[in-house]
């Protein structure tokens, strides 16, 4: 049955902006980007927002929805009070382009920071061998479909724009992590993460892992045992007597 719906919708850009009201008509079973769909069709056709697949796997649609960050594609409206207002902003930690699009270049960057597969002595060229246990702890991290939704909400980014410059933030550690736990990789990223990716900066609030429509325990999974990489390498005593005996005096 149809019903006519309240949105509040951000309308701007990187000068500013403020929210527009609109009252769209929507069928049961839709979703949000259904409704902005219908504010695009119905009452502003130049309204600015991203999206492609419109089933959860692009991560095109990523925006705030009453607060949250969430694909809008997979927001029931059926899971919102009825009645009230739907207000959608953009994404927060990133600069505003238009409306609902935002400047997201930030995480490319970062994910071109990271050193790529480097094959190991023992394999050093295709077809690598791996044990299936191997497999299964990194194909979760290849879930991951970059919506960024992790790297919007961390809070270590989110409310202190100054430390983009030296925090690669969660998306860029599950793929730290994926290498690390790779057997066939040969390189070691633990000090780089910790010392020059921002590692440490995370306190582990999860917050990343609740907004992630693909359900990657990104903390548990990967930046947790990250850490513990991290501390094997840098405060191991042995470790450090040795690279003690390697520093030149004076």
């Amino acid at each position: 049955m149809a019903y006519d719906l309240k949105l509040r919708i951000w309308r701007g850009d990187a000068s500013g902006g403020e929210l527009v009201d609109y009252s769209v008509p929507v069928d049961e079973g839709e979703v949000v980007l259904d409704a902005v769909h219908h504010v695009q069709a119905m009452a502003s056709g130049d309204l600015a927002v991203r999206w492609n697949c419109k089933a959860g796997k692009c991560g095109s649609c990523s925006a705030e929805v009453n607060g949250r960050p969430r694909l809008m594609c997979l927001a029931r409206l059926s899971t919102f009070p009825p009645g009230e207002p739907i207000t959608i902003t953009p994404l927060r930690t990133f600069p505003v382009i238009r409306d609902l699009v935002t400047d997201v270049s930030f995480n490319y960057v970062k994910a071109a920071q990271v050193p790529a597969f480097t094959p190991s002595k023992d394999q050093p060229q295709a077809p690598f061998r791996m044990q299936q246990v191997d497999v299964e702890r990194s194909q979760e991290f290849r879930k991951c479909i970059e919506c960024f939704l992790c790297q919007n909400t961390c809070h270590v980014i989110r409310d202190h724009e100054d430390n983009k410059e030296a925090f690669a933030g969660p998306r860029s550690f599950i793929r730290y992590a994926e290498l690390e736990m790779h057997p066939n990789d040969g390189l070691d990223r633990r000090r780089l993460v910790q010392e020059e990716r921002g590692l440490g900066m995370c306190n582990i609030t999860k917050c990343c892992t609740e907004v992630c429509p693909e359900s990657i325990k990104i903390t548990d999974n990967a930046i947790i045992p990250m850490k513990e990489r991290v501390v094997d390498v840098k405060y191991d005593p042995v470790r450090f007597l040795s690279r003690r005996g390697r520093t030149k005096p004076g």
